[in-house]
């Protein structure tokens, strides 16, 4: 794709005439420009070789689209230089129009898109599994970027095999569950409302093949927007029986799929609160920080619910309680309350 301009000259055209506008980027090293040609207007992906996966997008979204999910076209790319020329989706992510009034309509629009990747064949699927690795690598984020580097908290040998246990509890979990291909981003700021009402699916490089509830938890406990419980657990259900209705999970209790769809959000918010404080300390992006009080919500939820039920919950819940949540309050981004804010959740 000869005709797509290196970033320097992205940002000079930009300068120059208009014509090619810098949009707004997201947690990776990728960058994002509108090209207006006068009669259409397209995005252009600057997307390095050496640090994205441009490879995986192409793919991904040639199986989405294939399934019925709305991605955007692609019109040319470069692999080489790691450049893509895209359908342009618009500007209105899901976020901004939600309330209570809206969500319902939309969350259903949302189960649907989930519903259709759920039925993805993934028996020749050999791109990425959610397996004992990456959730062990992601689990560890928490420890190492969020209580040690960014609270300046040393853990002790007995602390380290509290997490580790705890940890295992929340894996096991995850590996029970039946497999489908999820997203691993699939919340609000990752869903672009079309002038038809649509939901576009966007940012769907790091799809893995893993538990069932991933993607579902990611959008009913969203990291930037906040729901009444009760209305998350009905919400949970009523994906359930949907499921049921398309002929899967027929053998999985209501019980346990709360039980799953609570202990996978209780790992992703974990997994977040390392990854935003990472994203702050090792890639300068300080604005996530904002977004932690309502992953801090979540996290203390989850803990409070199983505490009597789990004794590594307990102790877990004791241990974040008495260590980690005093050195949480001290921390300026503390002061936001949870709910509304921007932000995209890298994988």
């Amino acid at each position: 794709m000869a005709s797509l301009p290196e970033s320097s000259q992205a940002e000079s055209s930009s300068q120059a005439n208009g014509d090619l506008k810098i949009v707004a980027g997201d947690a990776s090293n990728r960058r994002y420009f509108r090209l207006d040609s006068g009669d259409s207007s397209y995005i252009v992906a600057e997307a390095p070789p050496a640090t994205e996966k441009n490879e995986a997008f192409v793919a991904v979204r040639n199986i989405l689209a294939q399934a019925g999910v709305k991605v955007p076209q692609i019109h040319a790319v470069d692999l080489g230089r790691g450049y893509l020329l895209l359908e342009d989706l618009g500007n209105c992510s899901l976020l901004p129009e939600l309330s209570s009034d809206t969500v319902e309509g939309y969350y259903q629009h949302a189960f649907t898109l989930l519903e259709e990747m759920a039925a993805i064949d993934i028996g020749n699927w050999s791109d990425g599994f959610y397996d004992l690795d990456l959730l062990s690598e992601e689990l560890g984020r928490f420890t190492t970027w969020f209580v040690e580097a960014l609270l300046g908290y040393s853990l002790d040998a007995g602390e380290r095999d509290l997490v580790q246990r705890f940890n295992a509890v929340l894996i096991d979990s995850a590996l029970q569950q039946p497999r489908v291909l999820v997203h691993r981003d699939f919340h609000s700021r990752n869903l672009m409302v079309q002038p038809s009402g649509e939901l576009a699916v966007i940012d769907f490089q790091d799809a893995v093949v893993g538990p069932v509830t991933y993607d579902l938890v990611s959008l009913l406990r969203d990291c930037y927007i906040r729901w009444p419980t009760g209305q998350v657990q009905q919400w949970a259900l009523a994906y359930h029986a949907k499921m049921q209705k398309k002929g899967r999970l027929t053998d999985v209790e209501k019980a346990q799929f709360l039980c799953w769809f609570d202990w996978m959000g209780l790992q992703r918010h974990i997994k977040v609160l390392g990854t935003f404080a990472r994203l702050h300390l090792r890639d300068g992006k300080p604005g996530y920080l904002h977004d932690l009080p309502l992953v801090v919500h979540y996290v203390e939820e989850i803990l409070e619910k199983y505490a009597g039920e789990v004794p590594v919950f307990a102790e877990f819940q004791g241990w974040f309680k008495g260590r980690v949540s005093p050195l949480i309050a001290g921390q300026n981004w503390m002061s936001k309350a949870p709910g509304k804010s921007t932000g995209g959740t890298p994988a």
